[in-house]
């Protein structure tokens, strides 16, 4: 009985030794696809990463986007993945089609934004026409991201939903000269706001909007200060709207420029002998009375 107790414990001891060694072993494993892990994040970004080429969409993209083909047909034009999230660009005349499909077909009933793009480069003057310091290097030349566009100017959305928390990204084009998209607010009424914004910042106006106006700009406003034309110097061309006057500050003048020093107050406060003699004077002056 004794030998087979010492056979178990001889047994058990084998064991735990294993375990210790596959238990290292393992960590040893893990801590090597920790480093392999960091060493590719930390590798700069491929040619393709760099150019925002996608990947083949995934199951969740591709039922997503049959339910878009199976509502909207030849409405949509391209469709792509873009870092795991599904863009598709339709046509300007299913836009407002693609919101309702989106909250009702797609199950996606909350609106994370509305907003628009200027595909146009940044024009660079003077010091900035120079070496461009930037990573990627910003382009020089009109070029388009995924899902393509039919020219400089488009409107983008993106919607979500919370039970499956899956979403998509919608785009249309618009015109340069006179961009209009259609209103979502019908179906998100979220978008209000959204649209106001890209309308003023971007100068797109959504048909159907309820009260499309001024956001953060004041009325008089010129310009669009998102769009790439423009003109950066504008508050020093012409005034700034809603430039007010305000008195000047003490020691400036209306200008802002400063001024003489004010006089010392010891030359302005009444001395102590002049108290004393105005006293006198009346002391004086009731006594004839």
């Amino acid at each position: 009985m004794a030998d087979d107790l010492e056979r178990e414990q001889s047994g058990a001891a084998e064991e735990v030794s294993v375990e210790q060694q596959l238990a290292r072993t393992d960590e040893g494993a893990a801590a090597e696809q920790a480093r392999a892990d960091a060493d590719e994040a930390d590798a700069p970004p491929t040619d393709e990463q760099a150019a925002g080429e996608s990947r083949p969409l995934d199951d969740v993209e591709r039922e997503l986007l049959a339910r878009l083909e199976r509502e909207l047909g030849d409405g949509i034009v391209e469709s792509a993945d873009a870092f795991g999230m599904l863009v598709v660009r339709v046509k300007p005349d299913s836009w407002r089609r693609a919101a309702e499909v989106s909250r009702h077909e797609l199950e996606c009933d909350y609106l994370s934004f509305i907003s628009g793009i200027d595909w146009q480069p940044a024009p660079r003057e003077g010091d900035e026409a120079g070496g461009d310091t930037s990573s990627p290097v910003q382009p020089t030349e009109m070029t388009f991201g995924v899902g393509g566009s039919a020219g400089r100017m488009q409107v983008f959305a993106h919607v979500q939903s919370t039970k499956h928390r899956w979403g998509v990204t919608l785009k249309t084009d618009v015109d340069e000269g006179n961009p209009h998209a259609e209103s979502w607010v019908a179906t998100y009424p979220g978008a209000d706001w959204h649209e106001r914004e890209c309308w003023e910042m971007f100068g797109v106006a959504f048909d159907g909007h309820p009260s499309l106006r001024h956001l953060y700009l004041p009325s008089e406003f010129e310009g669009h200060p998102l769009r790439k034309d423009y003109p950066l110097l504008a508050r020093i061309v012409k005034p700034w709207p809603g430039l007010v006057d305000v008195e000047a500050m003490p020691g400036e003048d209306g200008n802002g420029e400063a001024t003489e020093p004010a006089a010392d107050v010891a030359d302005v406060t009444p001395s102590a002998d002049a108290d004393e003699g105005d006293a006198s004077a009346a002391d004086a002056a009731q006594e004839e009375s």
